[in-house]
C-alpha cells in the first residue's frame, strides 16, 4: 500500500493541522493519541478494547522487544501485529531513549550504542543500521531513526555534539532503508521512516537540528528529547522552535507528549 499524508485543514492562527496518514495497516486521522504498547501489549487494555476506544495506532518499543521476548519470537509470529493480535497501524521507536535512560554500562560512540540490558545484564549493541534491521522484522508501519536523547539538564556543548551525531545517524538510517527499498524488499517498502529532531533546550540547536533532519528528506518528522523532566515551558518552546522548519505536507510526531 502506498503511504501518504493529506493535510485536510490548518488553523491560520496557531498552524495546528488536521490530516490523514495512510499506512499499510490503515488510515490515521491526525492529531491522534497513540497508546503505548511497550512490550507488545497496552497494559490493561485488549486489542478489541483498543478498537472500541477508537485507537488508531499503537506504539511499540524496539529496545524492550529486542530484550524481551526477543527477535526470534517475533520473527516466529511474523511480526508485531500477529504477536499482539492488533491489525491496525504500529509505530516503533528506535530504542535510543530507552538505551540511555534504562540500560546499564552504556557506551555511546559514532558507531552506535553498546549496553547491558536492564533485565539480565546481557551485552548488546545497536547501531543505526541494526535499528533499521530490527524494525522491519517487527513489520512496523512507521519506524524511527536511531537518535540520542540527551538528559535534562544538559550542557550546551554536549547537546550540540549529540544533535550533530543524531543527524549523522539519521543519514545512515535513511541510506540503509533506501538501499533495501531499491532491492524491492517489501518489508522495507511498506514502512515509513521518520527522522528525529534533537537539540536539548537550546533554541539554536533545535533550529539547526530541525533543518539538518529535514534536509535528509524523511517520510515524516519527530521532535524528540522533550518531556524528559524539563519544565513545561521549556518543553513547549523546544517544539515551537522546531515546528517552522518541518514541511507542512508531511506528518509530525511530538515524542512523549
Amino acid at each position: 500500500m502506498q503511504q501518504s499524508f493529506e493535510r485536510l485543514a490548518i488553523d491560520s492562527h496557531s498552524n495546528a493541522r488536521r490530516g490523514r496518514l495512510t499506512t499499510a495497516h490503515g488510515e490515521i486521522d491526525t492529531p491522534t493519541f497513540m497508546p503505548v504498547g511497550t512490550q507488545g501489549s497496552v497494559k490493561g487494555v485488549s486489542p478489541r478494547e483498543l478498537h472500541e476506544l477508537n485507537a488508531q495506532i499503537v506504539l511499540g518499543n524496539t529496545y524492550h522487544l529486542f530484550v524481551r521476548p526477543g527477535l526470534d519470537v517475533l520473527k516466529h509470529f511474523g511480526g508485531l501485529h500477529n504477536f499482539m493480535n492488533w491489525d491496525g497501524p504500529i509505530l516503533t521507536d528506535s530504542g535510543g531513549y530507552q538505551i540511555v535512560s534504562l540500560a546499564k554500562l552504556r557506551k555511546i560512540t559514532e558507531q552506535g550504542v553498546e549496553f547491558q540490558n536492564h533485565i539480565d545484564g546481557a551485552r548488546a549493541f545497536i547501531s543505526p543500521q541494526i535499528a533499521m534491521e530490527i524494525q522491519p522484522l517487527l513489520r512496523s508501519d512507521i519506524a524511527m531513526g536511531l537518535d540520542e536523547c540527551v538528559p535534562y539538564p544538559c550542557q550546551y556543548d554536549y547537546a550540540a555534539q549529540s544533535a550533530e551525531m543524531t543527524t549523522r545517524w539519521a543519514k545512515r538510517c535513511r541510506e540503509w532503508k533506501q538501499r533495501n527499498v531499491e532491492m524491492a524488499k517489501p518489508e522495507f517498502a511498506d514502512s515509513m521512516l521518520f527522522g528525529i529532531v534533537q537539540g536539548g533546550t537550546f533554541e539554536d540547536l533545535r533550529k539547526e537540528s530541525a533543518q539538518a533532519i529535514v534536509d535528509l528528506d524523511f517520510n515524516g518528522y519527530a521532535i524528540g528529547g522533550v518531556s524528559v523532566g524539563e519544565p513545561e515551558e521549556e518543553m513547549m518552546r523546544a517544539v515551537e522552535w522546531a515546528e517552522p522548519f518541518l514541511p507542512g505536507n508531511k506528518p509530525r510526531y511530538a515524542m512523549g507528549l
